[in-house]
């Protein structure tokens, strides 16, 4: 810490003593101070610090003053999350500022008793920790939403995790409403650990309804130290793993639920007080594990992402990641989980393959130059669009369509969805009998309350599509976690492990999505989750990858051994692979000649490149691509490379309504409002979000095509 009381001396009086007494806390840090002086000017802020380093107590300690010396009265603050856990989890450290002042915390999430999220007439709490879809709920209630309007301030944690998606287009329109609710700018906190365009994602929160300021504060760079295990077998590894985590305090990161509970139940009876933690476990079992490194003694908590975010797991020994993570935020978020209060942070890698050493080594290039992924925010924006007008409509037993045109479109996420657009999307759903009309008043038609009305209208809360997952639960009720639908209805395994444990399924209820299952006793018992491992590498890290392909290594100080395994995958690129571009080889193979495109643009990239030369190849060429490379097979004689060279040039003059007219019809089933969307803008959202083709355009002009 800074020795720079000023700020500190400017807090009030009992909040000093609060920080004193129980923070022990004389003085405040470097980040706490800027927020300070940026939150009581009234601006919107960022504040961008690395995991733990005091991000939520730079936005808690100007609002707790604020509100002790203006003597505030009701709900003064919204503490928003993308996730019920991380509010289970701050709700300690909140009160821990709050009690002993008098100030009052709530939370409300759907995990929260429904007779505890409520408040007695006039005894709001001054800081109310909600989720998006909650605060969506929370709105519906005339009489509780109204004290919600003297809020000044709305502190959203772990920023980054909305800004890509539509939770986030969501957040904007929940934001914009409180605005209307208090008849003034909320004051809004942003906080995250990793931000690659900070200045854009400040000004996507802000709105530029007034000032904004960015507070990024890096941490004097510490010592970290990595080890890398490279073994092709799965027993060696995790013979390995056992051998890391002994005796330690240790997080072990892997890339799929499916994997974590597989590497759980290799490793039971093998390392002491091991636990597991993903998505599809009960909250109950989540929150054991989280509270194992509360015990002196080591422990050990196989994980996902869920892990990654802000939930306080205290001090660890070391982070082990079981193949690499997908991008550089997410090995950011993993790292800092370790090298807290002035040890050395320390990564094991449990590689593999050379390849997979490569990825890791990239990623940690990345990090060591600062380059982050940067958050790009949906540009099509009808998904939501229509959730509101659902909502606008159940919420309004009768309105007209003026009314519900104003009311929708004043909203700032939607300012550029033209009124022509919205008029052919409410004709649409006037047609399809999403509404119907009376005169000039509009009201939900029979197909909203078929599609809608079935679950009480409350699918109309969240943008997040309903997983299809089947609750596990035994027979006394206990709710063991979550089965992916697909994995239920193949009924190719009686035996499942869920949470570590072994369970046999009894009783399958498909009307109520609900699995009775008992304590099993296979040694082979099995699960899978369908949505796992489709994303693939960030293309900031495919670059990197292609940068030290191009350059014959790594610029990390590797041991002999590292360097003697890396070369194995290097010395299988072409010599003419430049840092950038796309490098087209023919060469003959078994099945006759085989093109390769090296283009190290992504996942994503590739599959949208796949689909044009397939279209543009046509007879029975096949196309295959993961994020490094397209490969195209059967496609003719000696000279085909340089055909394909040709159709890319070609796809780089493309438009994107050429784009468009040779892709496949897209599948409702991605967004969950798809079904009452006109199939013209089914498909432009489509292009923008699925396909993203815009950033597609942009990348491949950008890029020299070059052919061996």
């Amino acid at each position: 810490m800074r020795n720079v009381p000023s700020v500190f001396s400017k807090l009030h009086e009992s909040l000093q003593q609060t920080l004193a007494q129980r923070q022990e806390w004389t003085e405040l840090r470097e980040v706490q101070e800027r927020t300070y002086s940026s939150v009581v000017r009234g601006n919107d802020v960022l504040v961008i610090a690395p995991t733990a380093g005091g991000k939520s107590e730079a936005a808690l300690i100007p609002v707790i003053d604020d509100i002790l010396k203006n003597g505030r009265m009701g709900v003064t603050c919204l503490y928003i999350s993308p996730l019920k856990a991380l509010i289970n989890d701050q709700e300690d450290r909140f009160r821990a500022f709050c009690i002993p002042i008098s100030l009052s915390v709530m939370k409300w999430h759907g995990d929260v008793p429904k007779g505890d999220r409520s408040w007695k007439d006039g005894e709001p709490p001054h800081f109310l920790m909600i989720t998006p879809e909650s605060l969506e709920v929370l709105l519906m209630e005339k009489k509780l939403s109204s004290d919600l309007r003297r809020v000044r301030t709305i502190i959203v944690d772990e920023l980054h995790s909305f800004v890509e998606s539509e939770r986030g287009v969501h957040l904007k329109v929940l934001l914009n409403r409180m605005d209307q609710i208090t008849k003034r700018p909320v004051q809004r906190i942003g906080l995250s650990a990793t931000v690659g365009n900070p200045e854009e994602v400040l000004a996507w929160i802000s709105d530029s309804r007034h000032g904004e300021e960015l507070i990024e504060v890096r941490t004097v760079p510490k010592e970290k130290h990595f080890q890398f295990i490279i073994e092709a077998e799965e027993k060696d590894r995790t013979n390995a793993l056992v051998r890391i985590v002994e005796g330690k305090k240790a997080l072990v990161f892997t890339n799929s639920r499916s994997f974590a509970e597989k590497l759980m139940r290799e490793c039971s009876g093998r390392i002491r007080n091991l636990h597991i933690h993903h998505s599809s476990l009960s909250p109950a079992m989540r929150k054991t594990s989280e509270d194992a490194f509360s015990s002196d003694d080591g422990a050990c908590i196989i994980c996902t992402s869920t892990l990654e975010l802000g939930i306080d797991i205290g001090d660890l020994d070391v982070v082990v990641q079981v193949g690499p993570p997908n991008s550089v935020s997410s090995f950011l978020q993993r790292m800092g989980r370790s090298g807290r209060r002035g040890k050395s942070a320390f990564v094991a890698w449990l590689l593999q393959n050379p390849c997979e050493l490569l990825c890791s080594l990239a990623i940690i290039e990345c990090a060591t130059k600062k380059e982050v992924e940067k958050l790009t925010p949906p540009k099509k924006t009808y998904n939501v669009l229509l959730q509101q007008i659902f909502l606008y409509m159940h919420n309004h037993t009768r309105v007209s369509f003026r009314q519900l045109e104003s009311s929708i479109l004043s909203q700032p996420v939607f300012r550029n969805t033209k009124p022509e657009i919205f008029f052919k999307i409410l004709t649409h759903l006037v047609k399809s009998g999403f509404i119907t009309t009376d005169g000039e008043m509009i009201m939900p038609g029979t197909e909203a309350e078929r599609v809608f009305g079935r679950s009480n209208w409350k699918d109309l809360y969240s943008v997040i599509i309903g997983s299809g997952e089947y609750r596990a639960v035994t027979p006394d009720g206990e709710v063991v976690g979550k089965l992916d639908a697909r994995f239920v209805s193949s009924r190719n395994a009686e035996e499942i492990s869920l949470g570590g444990m072994s369970w046999s399924m009894v009783k399958c209820d498909e009307v109520h999505n609900l699995v009775v299952v008992v304590p099993g006793e296979s040694d082979s018992s099995r699960i899978f989750w369908t949505s796992a491992g489709q994303n693939g590498f960030s293309p900031l890290v495919c670059r990197m990858v292609q940068k030290i392909g191009a350059r014959g290594g790594s610029l990390l100080p590797l041991g002999m051994h590292e360097q003697d395994i890396l070369k194995e995958v290097l010395v299988r690129l072409p010599e003419e692979l430049g840092e950038k571009g796309l490098l087209v080889v023919e060469k003959s193979g078994t099945k006759g000649i085989e093109v390769t495109i090296f283009s190290f643009c992504g996942n994503r990239f590739n599959r949208l490149l796949a689909l044009l030369l397939k279209e543009h190849l046509g007879g029975s060429v096949q196309v295959r691509y993961n994020d490094f490379i397209v490969r195209v097979l059967r496609a003719g004689k000696e000279g085909t490379g340089q055909r394909v060279f040709e159709v890319l040039r070609k796809i780089q003059k493309m438009s994107m309504d050429e784009i468009g007219s040779v892709l496949p019809i897209p599948q409702i089933s991605g967004w969950k409002f798809a079904r009452a969307m006109p199939a013209e803008f089914l498909s432009d959202l489509s292009l923008s979000e699925d396909y993203h083709a815009e950033e597609f355009i942009d990348t491949i002009r950008d890029l020299t095509v070059n052919v061996r």
